[in-house]
């Protein structure tokens, strides 16, 4: 058994260096870019970078501001709906509304539908969690070890399809828009499909493999709050239904924000509105079935176009401004400071 004299260094052998190795790497020899900060070098960074926000910042606010729209809120419109709606035992009791508008001008080229709800929060950790993406891929899961609890399955056993809070709260307000010309009342073409980005409706949502989706979906059971089961979703479209439905799929992505819009419907450009929606007098005909009196929420419905850099949404404009703003201001208080020193050391220089 050796002791602890035995690994100290006997006397006359050399201790071991505990140095670097005399290397480029270790020695940190390497070559390195050292820039030379020059008062010159600076201020140009700090203008250019001022001058490049502000102008991308001017063009991001004006194409917003360019942007056609127009909001219609129809919670207090449909008041009545609204309490019948209150009464979770009315569920199955269709309620319509009609809400009379007028375009003053025409809006010209591709018109988007969106509906909207304040006050309503898909950021809690639960909500967000509450969901089974192995389910929503069309896989033969077990949703009671999943995070869909309590909408998971029913009592006698049946699962839910889909599961999770978040499909349980689907938006399910039916809304469609008339246009009223020469006392004729003409249906305004919506498209239904088309709306959802590529990724979701080919690599995060597929529907279980069957000869048809009744069958794919047997054993299982709509969500609580759902008044059809979902291949049922879209009863003009068989290719529009189960979990590729493009509402349900906008649905289940969730906002970071209380009040939010979500793409609805895309106006088809065919024979009166080949150039867009022109002026005249409109008619959203709703058939209320979402609730919101309970948390306090409203709803409304927006008509919009869109510009190179996306909806009316003037944020991005305002950031680049004020970091535009920011870093010009900076420029011109570091070239003050800096005359200011110049000034001093040319003077103590003199004397």
């Amino acid at each position: 058994m050796k002791n602890k004299t035995d690994f100290l260094p006997r006397e006359g052998e050399a201790q071991p260096s505990r140095c670097p190795d005399n290397s480029a790497f270790k020695q940190q020899r390497l070559p390195a870019w050292k820039p030379q900060l020059t008062i010159a070098s600076v201020l140009s960074s700090f203008f250019l970078t001022g001058a490049f926000c502000l102008a991308v910042g001017i063009s991001l606010v004006l194409a917003a501001n360019s942007v056609r729209e127009i909001q219609v809120a129809y919670s207090d419109k449909c008041s009545d709906c609204s309490k019948l709606r209150e009464n979770s035992s009315n569920w199955n009791k269709e309620c319509h509304c009609s809400i009379n508008f007028t375009l003053k001008e025409d809006i010209l080229g591709d018109v988007f539908m969106y509906y909207g709800l304040q006050n309503f929060y898909q950021n809690h950790r639960r909500y967000v969690m509450s969901r089974s993406d192995a389910q929503l891929l069309g896989r033969n899961v077990n949703i009671q070890r999943s995070y869909c609890a309590p909408f998971s399955t029913y009592r006698n056993g049946t699962p839910m399809a889909p599961c999770g809070a978040i499909a349980n709260s689907m938006f399910n307000d039916t809304i469609d828009l008339f246009y009223n010309r020469n006392s004729s009342v003409i249906p305004v073409p919506l498209l239904r499909t088309g709306n959802s980005w590529w990724t979701d409706k080919n690599v995060k949502f597929r529907n279980p493999e069957s000869y048809n989706l009744s069958s794919a979906f047997a054993g299982t059971a709509r969500p609580p709050y759902w008044q059809k089961p979902v291949y049922l979703l879209d009863e003009e479209d068989e290719r529009n239904n189960g979990y590729v439905n493009d509402d349900f799929i906008i649905w289940m992505r969730v906002s970071a924000f209380a009040t939010f819009r979500n793409l609805y419907r895309r106006l088809r450009r065919v024979r009166h509105f080949a150039d867009g929606l022109p002026a005249g007098n409109y008619t959203f005909q709703i058939s209320y079935n979402f609730p919101v009196t309970s948390f306090k929420g409203r709803k409304h419905v927006i008509l919009s176009t869109v510009v190179w850099s996306g909806g009316s949404n003037p944020f991005l404009g305002i950031a680049y401004l004020v970091a535009g703003t920011a870093a010009t201001l900076a420029g011109f208080v570091i070239t003050g400071i800096h005359l200011k020193l110049r000034k001093k050391k040319t003077y103590f220089q003199k004397q």
